[in-house]
C-alpha cells in the first residue's frame, strides 16, 4: 500500500496510535483532535480501515453486543506502528490549496461587489467563530490531557489553526475595506459609461 504523501491511510495509522476505535469512534474523535486541518468522511474511513486490515497494518476485533450491532475495534500491529513511525519520517509534500472564495474573488468584476463582500463576511464570520473554539479546545486539553506526551504536539497544530484564522480574519478586515471602496466608486463608474 502506498504511504507516501499523506492520505486516509496515513491519518487512520495515526488516529488509532491514540487506542484501538471503532470507525465510528475514529469519526466522532475527527472533528476534537485533527479536524482543524484535517478531514475524513465515512466513505473514506470504513475502506480505509479495510486497506490498512488487508495489508497487516491493523487488526480487527467484533464486540458482540445484544440487542446492537457488531462493534468493530481496529489496533495497529506492530507493522502498523512502524508503518506509522517510518511515515512521519518522509519529507512533507506540499499541496496547492483550494479555496472557493479566492477562485470568486479573482472573477469578481464580473458582479458587483456587494456580492464578494457577502461571501468575505461569511468567511470572516466563520474564522472568528474559530479563533473562539481553538481558544476553548486548548484550554480543555491543558486541562485534561495534562500529563499526555503528545500535549506539546496538540497545542503546536491547535496553534497553527488559530494563527492561520487570524491572519484570515486580519485578511477579510482589509479586504472588506477595499470592496467598499469598490462600491462607493461604482455610480461614478456607471455615470463615466453613460457620458461615454
Amino acid at each position: 500500500m502506498k504511504i507516501e504523501g499523506g492520505g486516509t491511510p496515513n491519518a487512520l495509522l495515526g488516529l488509532l496510535s491514540l487506542g484501538p476505535m471503532s470507525g465510528y469512534d475514529i469519526r466522532q474523535l475527527i472533528p476534537r483532535s485533527i479536524g482543524h486541518f484535517w478531514s475524513e468522511s465515512y466513505g473514506q474511513i470504513y475502506p480505509g480501515l479495510k486497506r490498512l486490515s488487508a495489508a497487516g497494518f491493523v487488526v480487527k476485533k467484533t464486540e458482540r453486543r445484544k440487542g446492537s450491532p457488531d462493534r468493530h475495534v481496529y489496533s495497529l500491529t506492530a507493522e502498523g506502528r512502524a508503518r506509522l513511525k517510518d511515515w512521519l519520517k518522509l519529507p512533507v509534500a506540499d499541496e496547492v490549496p483550494r479555496s472557493g472564495l479566492l477562485l470568486k474573488l479573482f472573477f469578481g468584476a464580473h458582479v458587483p461587489p456587494s456580492v464578494s463582500r457577502k461571501h468575505v463576511m461569511a468567511f470572516l464570520e466563520t474564522h472568528e467563530k474559530a479563533l473562539k473554539t481553538y481558544a476553548s479546545v486548548a484550554k480543555a486539553l491543558r486541562r485534561e490531557e495534562a500529563g499526555d506526551p503528545q500535549l506539546p504536539y496538540w497545542l503546536m497544530t491547535l496553534n497553527f489553526g488559530r494563527r492561520r484564522s487570524a491572519a484570515f480574519v486580519a485578511w477579510s478586515r482589509e479586504t472588506l475595506k477595499e470592496l467598499e471602496r469598490l462600491e462607493r466608486l461604482q455610480p461614478e463608474q456607471m455615470q463615466r459609461k453613460r457620458a461615454l
